[in-house]
């Protein structure tokens, strides 16, 4: 990455951003606008139109209508890949610009960001564009005389609500799979992190996406989030974020049209190390890049470390060691590896956290606290509790901030119990040396996900989905089409 050329983008006044609703932006209805901050300086970036109800039903009208006459569903596969193809090239095109955008609006360390965010996305948008034409029905064993079909159709409108830490890898998870096989989407992003998804939704449109078979509807969750989910033209809802919004969206659809509602909800992933872990330095550098990088805002964060016994004290040592290297600051500078923290609301729910994991009788042995006040934006230390107990909060809350609890255990049988011993699953990992013992872990620790002698890093050809209260279905691969297709049985007597 070259810094002038980042530097130069910051520069750049962002334009101001409204919805887009049946291939036009149009501001909101009553004329309300939202201020975004930078979680870099605390300053105002820019405002995006605050979407009322009659916005989210006027661009769901659009979606339903844009389904209906078929100018997408409609088109062969041949045609909706060409176009699925040349948005993944516009992405990957201004990726740079869309990387430092989204940077200015959620604090990602931009070293992090570029191949995170827009060329992760078009990959993405790239797999399935690859996928669709690829897709097949099936014939069932029946008997000679009937003729069993089985279709798979798009499901129809697809609402998807986007979070505000991975906006662009998140928003194609969604976007790619569901437009690929031809359903319209209505896009509602995160407050605090629309711009860049906002941006490459427009690039869909210059792609050849026709009118209406994408809308963007930004403002409030409560508003125009809460008009998305009762909606009776509504058909799939998907929905990363937390546990309570996702509760309040399967309520969403019980009062509603029953649509389906699929979630990647919270985590609060354990990171197993034994004694005989292959490299135990390189299980501190990824232990403390798994929890610390983006802040430590990321839903498979390895946020709870467990720890061996025999190994606890210099393990933990190592991985502070680790930790004080990585630099805290601002977000577009390239030898930075930790950024901001979302928002002023996040970094005080942050730090709250601390407190209690103190008051529960946790040690803080790194960090804790506020940093780069002077600056004006939302920072905060990499920060290490150990002694945390089986119930403690921190062992059992999701944080989604820069926080590690580290437990201790003494046996195999106690750090999978300690590993299943709360509500989620979303992932995990164990180190070992043992072949036996990493398959034992990998069936036993109950997640979407489990990373051994590694953490992070699994790509879009293997599905990333929660058990648990970490929510239902799966992004990435090709069962995250399954999603976005209605089985349709056709029974034909010969």
């Amino acid at each position: 990455m070259d810094q002038s050329k980042i530097d130069a983008l910051r520069a750049r006044p962002v334009a101001a951003f409204d919805h887009l609703i049946d291939g036009r932006h149009v501001a909101a209805s009553d004329g309300g606008r939202m201020e975004i901050i930078s979680p870099i300086d605390g300053t105002v970036l820019t405002t995006v139109a605050a979407g009322t109800p009659a916005d989210m039903e006027a661009a769901i009208a659009s979606a339903r209508a844009a389904f209906d006459d078929g100018r997408w569903a409609g088109q062969p596969p041949a045609a909706r890949k060409k176009v699925l193809l040349k948005w993944a090239d516009l992405i990957e095109v201004n990726a740079l610009e869309l990387a430092v955008l989204g940077v200015r609006d959620n604090g990602t360390e931009i070293s992090m960001a570029l191949k995170a965010e827009p060329l992760s996305a078009a990959a993405t948008i790239r797999y399935y564009a690859e996928a669709l034409d690829k897709i097949y029905g099936e014939i069932a064993p029946t008997p000679g005389n009937i003729l069993g079909m089985i279709y798979k159709e798009p499901v129809g409108v697809v609402g998807a609500i986007i979070p505000w830490n991975f906006p662009l890898m998140i928003g194609a998870w969604k976007l790619g799979p569901a437009l690929a096989v031809g359903n319209s989407v209505v896009l509602k992003p995160a407050e605090t992190a629309s711009l860049s998804l906002m941006r490459m939704a427009d690039l869909a449109l210059e792609a050849g996406l026709p009118p209406g078979v994408l809308n963007a509807v930004t403002g409030k969750g409560h508003v125009v989030g809460e008009t998305l989910g009762l909606s009776m033209d509504v058909d799939v809802l998907v929905f990363t974020g937390s546990g309570m919004t996702g509760r309040r969206l399967m309520e969403y659809s019980a009062r509603s049209n029953l649509k389906r509602v699929y979630l990647e909800l919270g985590g609060k992933s354990p990171n197993i190390v034994f004694a005989d872990a292959p490299d135990l330095d390189e299980a501190a550098k990824v232990t403390a890049a798994g929890i610390f990088r983006n802040a430590g805002q990321v839903c498979v964060a390895g946020s709870r470390l467990l720890v061996e016994d025999a190994i606890h004290d210099d393990f933990v040592a190592a991985v502070v060691k680790v930790s004080e290297a990585m630099r805290v600051g601002d977000p577009l500078r390239i030898d930075t590896q930790i950024g901001a923290v979302n928002s002023e609301a996040q970094l005080q729910a942050n730090l709250a956290f601390v407190d209690t994991a103190t008051r529960e009788g946790g040690r803080v042995v790194m960090g804790g606290s506020r940093v780069l006040q002077d600056t004006g934006g939302y920072y905060m230390a990499p920060t290490i509790v150990t002694g945390v107990t089986r119930d403690a909060t921190l062992a059992q809350k999701e944080v989604f901030g820069p926080v590690l609890g580290v437990t201790s255990f003494a046996t195999e049988e106690e750090a999978i119990s300690l590993a299943n011993s709360t509500v989620f699953g979303l992932a995990g990992a164990a180190w070992t040396s043992n072949l036996s013992r990493a398959h034992h872990m990998v069936k036993s620790v109950r997640t979407g996900v489990m990373h051994i002698n590694t953490y992070g890093g699994a790509d879009g050809t293997v599905p990333l989905g929660g058990v648990g209260q970490s929510g239902n279905g799966s992004d990435k691969s090709l069962h995250a089409i399954e999603k976005y297709v209605n089985l349709k049985t056709a029974w034909i007597k010969l």
